[in-house]
């Protein structure tokens, strides 16, 4: 506060000078520019072919270093912060050179650089700009999602530099000269400058266009249309003699100049309509005669060219005012072309490179407008029409589609004297103090400031103007903040104005003023101007009222005889001193003042009102007026308050008291209150700035009676009164005799508006009591509402202040007379009664009907909000809230109206339709959306705010998981809101400390660091597995950058030489499972990591050394004894790089330079980086790559990069059908180029990825074209030099598999597929047969058989049956299609089973599973049913021991059936239930998995076949590690273990491989991951599972390894991990979830113990956190998955809150510490037994802590505080188990309030109110309903506190009518005059009891009642409760005995 005061000793309105110079002229002297630096190389070469053409390079040399002298510019702007909020500081942006600076600060500090910029030549201009993006692909759509980006644009002679504040920038080269740049609310607008001898060359020729737009910094620049009335044809903007000066933003308009006519116009701007575009492109289309047609196309073709040389310079509008001189087509502007902002460096070599032929000299030659009108013919010779070259590509042309257009909306009128150079320097939009805008343009030639009313229409379509007001000015600027602008008139004077009325003189101290004159044209300075009259001939007629009491002080002059003699002569008087010369770079109030003399000072021009309470006066008073009084009284207002100066120190509401009360008519100097009202007495109480008196002459007289009174010599004396004393109690009233009345003057300016000014600061006195900081305002505005009723004989107002402030109201006080008779007008909405409420809230509660309360828009929004929400909460009407023209609410407004018509309806009654808890939520949320916020409840009076605490509290307890933030936050869930801010893990919580946790294993540090798993999230997998050590155990299992140990005994008979070679051949044998650790490796890490983008992403090596004991001797492959297989390791690498790379996140920030930054610098590593793409692809962040390092990499013809890009970007593509990623794969396929294509030789490997690339970019698509080809591709015959003909089974596969992809899951729905016969060819394909002609163009190349593979002409089914049997089961994936399934049926003769081979029946029994999808039961039963009948009965059992022999059977074939077709039906059963860890089919699957293993070392295992168990193991294996995915489970963890070990005879590669896939999934992601069973995701699976594993690292012949990978398509991340909201860890928490119902089960619900893998989401109903430790917390899956999925993608963090008093489950495990545990034992026997130290366990909340130390710890000379002390203890206690510590401060208040009660010390009754709500609330019916429908308890206050309140202030107040208190009611009710002693007392029994006021007594006629039910009778309709009339039935009866008892 103490700066307002100061600023306002020095003020006559301007304050707070200072000298003001820009802050960049400064900076400009030491920042490093062009001069000092050394000449650039590069400037953009735009430059170098510099204006003329003909200077060329050397020119534009000159230009830089020849430095010219400084022209600099700046401009301000109201400061805004990044994110767009509102700020304290200026901005500048100054610029001078080539420098531009952009700087912040304000008065309190200091400026600072924000940005600075250099660029290559000097800046024309700079301004800030805002371009939106919007979100839609349409831009058609305004309102769509719009992200704005704030930029500065800097322009340039030839191009424009735009950065925006988040760092990206861009330069745009203009295609023309740009005369100006504006900024507009859709991006940026050029000028063309229009040089003078472009004059029309012939006459039919077109103008060009003068106005362009460019949207966005990489959008074109295309020309702006103006809109012709009412059609929907539209023209370029091509007048010359059309210039901009002025745009704003909202309303979008701009204003022009036309400099033939002297007009200025105002246009409105907006977006081009669709349907406009089009006319202008057809009528582009149409003109020019046809010879001309020719001449125009040969333009566009020929500008065409060069933009697709992508010349920069060559934008169409430079060249086409030359060629222009022939063709007359209006299409030429549309032409499309881009500027395309490329690199200086792009943009010298590009320049350079010939267009076409005859045109290549113009892509150097810079055009310009002026460097043609010399010679025209040289052009059209060279554009003559004959050329061939441009008539052949003339249909490419484009058109340039125009962005915004304008529409006109007014134009100045028209007066004969105009001057010819009239264009407006100065434009701004201004808005009057009632809120009406004006447009003001400053005419400088003729010394005009023109001003035009304008206003949006009805329907807000569009704006409409007034007419033309001028004001005599030589400069002006608007100041926003208080609806002004300042105007400096031609003799120097500076005026306030507000729209077109004068406010007064502003006087500048430190500045002398131009003259000592009044002297001005007008002799009135009040009037303001029409353009109808001359400037000279004053308005008195229309606007005698304006003229009084507009003052415009001069406080130069002390006395006002004065004025005439010193009449100086203005232009002497200038050339003594320095005087104001203009006004610039307005902000907010604040201006600069340029001098005459060059200097500058800066000014703060004051509020209107600074107190909260005047302020909200001032608007109600303003609302409530008609407009042009609300301006004269602001006015008044304004200078009374900034009066020259002015006694500082008193208050602004006396000052404002006085001053209404004086435009109402009051002699304030004889009303004796005002005088008193906050001086000592030695002051006078002369305060008015102005007599009250009618008379309607000028004002000087106002400022010199203020300073010759007495007073203003007292306050000289009189340094400092002392400051405002409000309270009210001390002011000694002087004894008023009754006959000393005074009467209202009644032709003062608001004498006519009294009543409705009156009960406007009324509903504002009922507003303010909504805030408990606002009891001063209230006090003092009460004061002035008791004198105002009083004069007005409001009875009914005076008994209700009595009531509020009891010792306010004394009974003998001076009134001043109102004479009715003057035109006083009663508004139609004042009411009798006094509208309360209180008493509203009240009789809600109660359920009475209650009227509509009354409430001024946007002035009394607290009642509004508090009507609405017990209208909603309580009645339980929710269309309450629903619209604005509420039941419960009339508008006051300040027209006539009809009063709202009661409705019949009663509206107390409580509807029962909803249930209170969604009432409950339907209020929070509404509550949140209208704003309202933690801090705005705590400011709201206890017993209103109950109402709505009790539904947070509601809400608390049972919170909708997806409720946007700031709802959890009123509700106080800290949880959820932390949960709607953000989703990840703290990123230092997964700091390099904890991931190496303290439980690991002590290895040394270096061999830990690279096993390539040290970035796990430790904690979060400590508190999944956290009683075993299984995490190392798998990290030991997997790492394969350690030598593995070599552990050979030597025997004796075995020389050294053979023992190396036995040593290394079992190392090599080792080596097999080492390269096979990887794949497991990258599913155990999978997306656990965010690499750090300054550094590479580290790959583990793949160590293929081993140690020996006992000398740890290094065992090396490389020593050259023994043989090794070539290329053993580059799959074995590749695999290394995958699962390098899967430990990206997905949410990681990676960009293109990045991934190609970590390319190696080594040949060996290729194979690594060709991984490490695969995996960028796999989790979605190689579509970041740019295309052109993707065709590096492809060229490179590296074919395992080939392999792992390709899959890469299919995968980050899947299903998109993506045209471009088609074309990149399609080139690798020769089944889909051209037949007539060259053949390109593709490894064979690259063409397998490339199918299978395909299938997944096109999957699910059923794309017909695809289908085709892939569908012949799995029968591609060999072809005859030996192509295609190793690992043909690899390639059929692939096409298989990409088939089904294709057509996934669409069974026999293929639309337009039914010629392809699909399934009928697949099932060819399966079982064999003749094969079928090629169709197609591909049938050429087919026609001659491989001269190496003699195949025939049937199929050869060894090839086509494994991706045939995949295809038809992907395509019938879950259709349960029986028909197709019996196909794939085990055949069940000895005869068929010859024809099969056994592998494939594994394929087989899948692929039919697979289809009928819900026949699949966890059962070995089951499993055993897809076993053919001749198969079971004569095969071998597992558990044989001895070998059966039979004749006639081949027993191997039918062991071999059986053991694959059961493996068949295990992996079908992995498929079905994948990552559901389903305790049924892991058991099914453990059986079969000890059987296979049973069997393996069992006798009868040569029967079936080693090789063959082992596959089908491996198998089983797999599927149990698919069902029970990312669990960790540990019997198949001991099972993967015991396979990890098995090293030698048949284990290789492959089977290594299985086995650690089945680890890797076991872990998946860490525990993170799950499998997904979604179509797409089996379809991943089913190539990643492909169960024939590769019998060595480099085997690809059935199945491409890098396929193993696709596994990651099918995890989702699925653990959810609950994080305590205060300590940010990880933590336990109980969880419920709920399963919907299917065929199988019944709702069910379980409830595991979080950190805890989901289901999958499509099975649950919901999931909740449950009690009681944690708040409950519900998530419902029946609105939609789309919260709980994006959670569990931003690591599954759900942020959970401990309640009070308890533990943690990691603390307690089994709950017996916990706090409530011990309390609530012994809680009945004392509630003190609740010791103050112990709240520290029930909360963190400072606040609560320091109330238990300070209030609730007893000292030891207490006495009786003791009770005190014990009573806050319970309050506390109550409050924190209850969870409702914001409770408290409402407990203190209605005990102290009860005290101060029993003191008999109220003054005053709000608290009271208060507590009687609190107990309606308690009571009322809604209340009473909601605690029988809740289960958990509700009392929200503790259920013995209310009563023993209600039972003392009962106690109190019967008291008080014993003792004596009876005569005194007795007294009021009668209305006779009370002892004041006694009056606060009776206040309180009135209000407590609501007994109605002696006026409505007496309406009833209570006279001669007799007894008691006669009285019950006749107070019905008063509504007075029973127990209040029991007490005054006594006083009323007049013979207590009579009463019933």
């Amino acid at each position: 506060m103490s700066n307002i005061y100061e600023e306002r000793v020095t003020m006559i309105a301007a304050g707070d000078l200072q000298e003001f110079v820009p802050f960049g002229r400064d900076h400009c002297k030491h920042h490093p520019n062009a001069l000092n630096l050394q000449l650039r190389q590069l400037q953009p070469a735009s430059e170098i072919w510099s204006s003329d053409g003909a200077a060329g390079l050397v020119g534009s040399l000159q230009e830089v270093t020849i430095h010219e002298k400084h022209k600099e510019s700046w401009q301000l702007r109201k400061g805004i912060s990044d994110i767009g909020e509102e700020v304290e500081y200026d901005e500048e942006l100054y610029v001078a050179g080539n420098m531009v600076i952009w700087s912040r600060g304000s008065k309190s500090q200091a400026s600072a650089v924000y940005k600075a910029f250099t660029v290559d030549s000097p800046v024309l201009q700079a301004l800030w700009c805002d371009f939106t993006i919007p979100q839609d692909k349409s831009d058609k759509i305004e309102d769509s999602k719009q992200i704005v980006e704030k930029c500065i644009c800097m322009l340039q002679s030839s191009c424009i530099n735009i950065h925006s504040i988040e760092g990206k920038d861009f330069t745009a080269s203009l295609p023309f000269q740009v005369a100006n740049v504006w900024s507009t609310k859709y991006g940026l607008l050029f000028e063309r400058s229009s040089s003078s001898h472009e004059v029309p060359l012939s006459p039919n020729r077109e103008p060009l266009p003068t106005m362009f737009s460019m949207l966005h910094p990489l959008n074109e620049i295309t020309p702006m249309v103006s809109g012709l009335f009412g059609s929907s044809r539209v023209q370029y903007v091509a007048d010359y003699s059309m210039r901009i000066v002025f745009i704003n933003a909202e309303p979008s308009i701009l204003m022009t100049y036309d400099a033939t006519q002297s007009l200025h116009t105002v246009w409105a701007l907006r977006r081009v309509k669709p349907e406009e575009q089009n006319a202008v492109l057809r009528f582009s289309e149409q003109g020019g005669t046809p010879q001309h047609v020719a001449t125009s196309t040969s333009f566009t073709v020929h500008l065409r060219n060069l933009s697709k040389g992508d010349s920069p310079m060559a934008s169409p509008f430079q060249n086409y005012s030359s060629i222009h001189s022939q063709s007359r087509s209006a299409s030429s502007p549309s032409i499309h072309s881009r500027s395309p902002s490329i690199s200086n460096m792009a943009a010298l070599s590009r320049s350079h490179s010939p267009a076409l032929g005859v045109h290549s000299f113009s892509g150097v030659q810079r055009f310009n407008f002026s460097s043609y009108a010399q010679s025209p013919k040289r052009h059209s010779a060279c554009h003559s029409p004959s050329s061939a070259t441009e008539s052949f590509l003339a249909p490419e042309t484009e058109l340039i589609v125009p962005e915004l257009c304008i529409d006109h909306l007014w134009t100045e009128p028209f007066t004969t004297m105009r001057e010819k150079n009239s264009q407006a320097s100065k434009v701004f939009i201004t808005t009057d103090l009632c809120g009406q805008k004006f447009l003001c343009y400053l005419v400088e030639s003729q010394l005009q400031l023109r001003c035009v009313k304008f206003q949006q229409s009805n329907d807000m379509s569009q704006l409409i103007f007034g007419t033309v007001t001028n004001i005599p000015a030589k400069d002006a600027a608007p100041i926003e903040s208080i609806d002004t602008m300042l105007v400096l008139e031609g003799n120097g004077n500076l005026v306030l104005f507000t729209g077109i009325v004068r406010v007064g003189k502003v006087f500048i101290p430190g500045l002398l003023a131009p003259s000592l004159t009044m002297s001005n044209q007008m002799p009135r300075p009040s009037t303001p101007l029409d353009s109808v009259n001359s400037p000279s001939k004053p308005l008195n007629k229309h606007l005698g009222l304006l003229d009084e009491g507009m003052l415009s002080p001069v406080p130069e002059l002390r006395d006002s005889s004065k004025l005439l003699d010193s009449y100086i002569d203005d232009c002497t008087f200038q050339q003594l001193t320095t005087f104001v010369h203009s006004v610039r770079d307005n902000v907010q109030n604040r201006v600069t003042l340029e001098l005459s003399n060059g200097s500058m000072v800066r000014i703060t021009i004051p509020e209107v009102a600074t107190s909260e309470l005047v302020k909200r006066c001032l608007q109600g008073i303003k609302y409530i007026l008609p407009k042009e009084i609300d301006v004269q009284m602001l006015v008044r207002w304004y200078n009374a308050y900034n009066a020259p100066g002015g006694p500082s120190y008193y208050s602004e509401w006396s000052l404002f008291v006085t001053c209404l009360m004086n435009m109402m008519g009051y002699n304030t100097e004889r009303v004796a209150w005002t005088r008193n009202l906050d001086f000592e007495g030695s002051l006078s109480p002369v305060i008015a700035p102005k007599k009250a008196r009618p008379s309607e002459t000028g004002s000087d007289e106002d400022a010199e009676y203020l300073l010759n009174s007495d007073y203003h010599k007292n306050v000289e004396s009189h340094p400092l009164a002392k400051a405002l004393c409000l309270d009210p109690l001390e002011v000694k009233f002087p004894k008023d005799n009754a006959s000393h009345k005074h009467c209202l003057d009644s032709t003062t300016l608001l004498f006519p508006h009294i009543p409705a000014i009156f009960y406007v600061l009324h509903l504002i006195y009922e507003e303010l009591k909504l805030n408990c900081l606002m009891g001063e305002g209230i006090r003092s505005l009460a004061v002035l509402l008791v004198q105002l009723a009083r004069d007005l004989n409001l009875e009914a107002y005076l008994d209700y202040y009595y009531r509020d402030y009891p010792i306010l109201v004394k009974t003998s006080r001076q009134t001043c007379i109102i004479d009715p008779v003057c035109g006083m007008q009663h508004p139609t909405f004042f009411s009798v009664e006094p509208p309360s409420i209180f008493q509203w809230l009240s009789s809600c509660l109660k359920g009475e009907s209650v009227a509509p309360y009354p409430y001024l828009p946007g002035i009394c929004e607290r009642s509004k909000l508090v009507v609405l929400s017990v209208a909603l909460y309580i009645l339980g009407d929710e269309r309450a809230v629903l619209n604005e023209a509420s039941n419960y609410l009339s508008k006051i407004t300040s027209g006539p109206r009809k009063q709202p018509t009661e409705l019949e309806e009663p509206r107390g009654s409580f509807r029962h339709s909803t249930s209170a808890s969604s009432l409950a939520e339907k209020l929070v949320l509404w509550m949140t959306s209208v704003g309202f916020t933690l801090r705005d409840l705590e400011s709201l009076p206890f017993g209103v705010a109950l109402p709505i605490r009790d539904a947070i509290y509601h809400c608390r307890q049972q919170p909708a998981s997806d409720w946007p933030e700031a709802v959890c936050l009123l509700i106080g869930r800290q949880d959820l809101s932390k949960q709607a801010c953000e989703g990840n893990l703290p990123k230092s919580k997964v700091s390099d400390t904890q991931m190496i946790s303290s439980d690991m294993p002590s290895t040394s540090e270096t061999e830990e660091d690279d096993d390539g798993m040290n970035d796990m999230n430790q904690e979060v997998m400590s508190l999944i597995w956290s009683e075993d050590l299984r995490l190392q155990e798998v990290r030991r299992l997997l790492q394969s950058a350690h030598p593995v140990r070599v552990n050979v005994i030597q025997m004796p008979e075995v020389s050294d030489h053979e023992y190396i070679e036995e040593k290394e051949n079992r190392l090599l044998q080792l080596c097999q499972r080492t390269m096979a650790l990887p794949l497991g490796r990258g599913m155990f890490t999978l997306f656990s990591y965010h690499p750090v983008p300054t550094e590479p992403l580290p790959i583990p090596k793949l160590n293929l050394t081993g140690r020996a004991p006992p000398r740890n001797t290094t065992v090396d492959l490389n020593s050259g004894n023994i043989d090794v297989p070539p290329n053993m390791a580059c799959w074995a690498n590749f695999h290394n790089g995958v699962a390098a790379g899967l430990k990206i996140a997905p949410a990681s920030q990676i960009d293109s330079a990045w991934i190609v930054y970590n390319k190696p610098k080594n040949a060996e590593l290729a194979n690594e980086y060709a991984g490490f793409l695969m995996a960028l692809g796999l989790n979605g962040h190689l579509t970041k790559l740019a295309t052109l390092n993707m065709h590096d990499y492809l060229t490179k013809g590296h074919e395992m990069t080939s392999i792992g890009l390709m899959l890469g970007v299919s995968a980050a593509k899947l299903g998109t059908m993506n045209m471009s990623v088609t074309r990149l794969l399609s080139i690798h396929i020769p089944a889909l180029l051209p037949p007539t294509s060259t053949e390109l030789d593709v490894p064979h490997n690259v063409q397998v990825a490339a199918v299978i690339g395909i299938g997944l970019v096109y999957q699910g698509t059923a794309h017909r074209h695809t289908a085709e080809v892939l569908l012949s591709e799995i029968g591609r015959p060999p072809g005859p030099e030996m192509e295609y003909c190793t690992d043909r089974e690899s390639y059929s596969l692939a096409a298989g598999l990409a088939l089904g992809m294709v057509c996934l899951g669409h069974g026999s729905n293929l639309i337009g597929m039914s010629d392809l016969n699909v399934p009928e060819q697949l099932y060819q394909y399966m079982v064999g047969g003749h094969r079928r002609f090629q169709t197609g163009m591909h049938r050429e190349k087919h026609k001659s058989p491989s001269y190496q593979i003699k195949e025939g002409d049937t199929i050869n089914v060894d090839v086509t049956c494994p991706g045939a049997t995949l295809a038809l089961a992907m395509i019938y994936l879950k259709t349960n299609n029986r028909s197709i399934a019996d196909w794939l049926r085990a055949p069940d003769t000895m005869y068929l089973l010859d024809f099969v081979k056994p592998e494939f029946l594994l394929l087989r029994t899948l692929a039919r599973c697979l289809i009928l999808w819900n026949d699949i039961l966890p059962s070995s039963k089951w499993i055993d049913s897809n076993v053919p009948q001749i198969v079971r009965e004569n095969s071998v059992s597992l558990h044989a021991t001895e070998m059966p022999s039979s004749e006639d059977l081949n027993l191997e074939t039918l062991a071999q059936a059986h053991v694959y077709i059961m493996a068949g039906a295990c992996l079908a059963l992995g498929f079905r239930f994948a990552g559901s860890e389903n305790l049924a089919a892991f058991n099914c699957l453990f059986a079969f998995a000890k059987d296979f293993m049973k069997c393996l070392s069992s006798a009868t295992a040569s029967i079936a076949g080693h090789y063959n168990l082992e596959t089908c193991l491996s198998v089983v294996l797999l599927s149990l590690s698919m069902v029970m995915a990312g669990s960790g489970n540990l019997k198949v963890l001991q099972l993967c273990r015991f396979m990890h070990k098995k090293t030698g005879g048949e284990m290789n590669y492959g089977f290594h491989m299985a086995h650690h896939m089945a680890l890797g999934l076991l872990f998946l992601g860490g525990g993170r991951y799950s499998l997904s069973t979604s179509n797409s995701s089996i379809a991943a699976l089913l190539c990643a599972l492909y169960p024939h594993f590769p019998v060595h690292s480099t085997d690809n012949r059935y199945h491409l390894q890098a396929l193993r990978h696709l596994y990651v398509l099918a995890a989702e991340p699925r653990l959810l991990v609950p994080v305590d909201v205060d300590t940010e860890t990880p933590c336990y928490a109980l969880l419920e979830v709920t399963y919907k119902a299917t065929q199988w089960y019944e709702e069910t619900t379980e409830e595991p113990m979080a950190p805890t893998l989901l289901p999958e989401l499509h099975l649950l109903k919901q999931i909740r956190v449950k009690g009681p430790r944690y708040w409950e917390l519900l998530i419902d899956l029946s609105k939609g998955t789309h919260h709980l999925k994006s959670i569990l993608s931003k690591d599954g963090v759900l942020y959970v809150k401990l309640r009070a008093g308890q533990l943690s489950y990691k603390e307690d495990p089994m709950g017996w510490r916990s706090l409530l545990a011990q309390t609530v034992t012994h809680r009945n026997a004392d509630a003190r037994a609740f010791k103050p130290e112990a709240i520290s366990a029930f909360t963190s909340d400072p606040a609560l802590l320091s109330f238990a130390d300070y209030f609730c710890k007893p000292a030891a000379n207490m006495g009786q505080k003791q009770e005190m002390f014990g009573l806050f203890s319970s309050i506390l206690y109550e409050c924190v188990t209850q969870e409702n510590p914001e409770m408290l401060p409402a407990y203190i208040a209605i005990d102290q309030a009860v005290r101060r009660l029993e003191k008999r010390e109220m003054t005053e009754t709000f608290d009271l109110w208060q507590i009687k709500l609190v107990l309606e609330f308690f009571n009322s019916r809604s209340h009473q309903e909601r605690m029988r429908k809740t289960s958990h308890p509700g009392f929200f206050m503790n259920s013995e506190f209310l009563p023993v309140m209600k039972c003392s202030i009962d106690n109190t107040l019967d008291q008080w009518l014993q003792a004596g208190g009876d005569v005194c009611l007795h007294s009021y009710l009668s209305g006779q005059p009370t002892d004041e002693s006694q009056l606060s007392m009776l206040a309180c029994f009135l209000i407590y009891h609501s007994v109605p006021t002696p006026g409505q007594l007496l309406a009833g006629g209570l006279e001669g009642r007799r007894s008691f039910s006669e009285l019950l009778l006749k107070f019905k309709p008063l509504k007075m409760p029973v127990r209040a009339l029991l007490r005054l039935a006594p006083l009323l009866l007049g013979n207590p005995q009579s009463m019933v008892s």
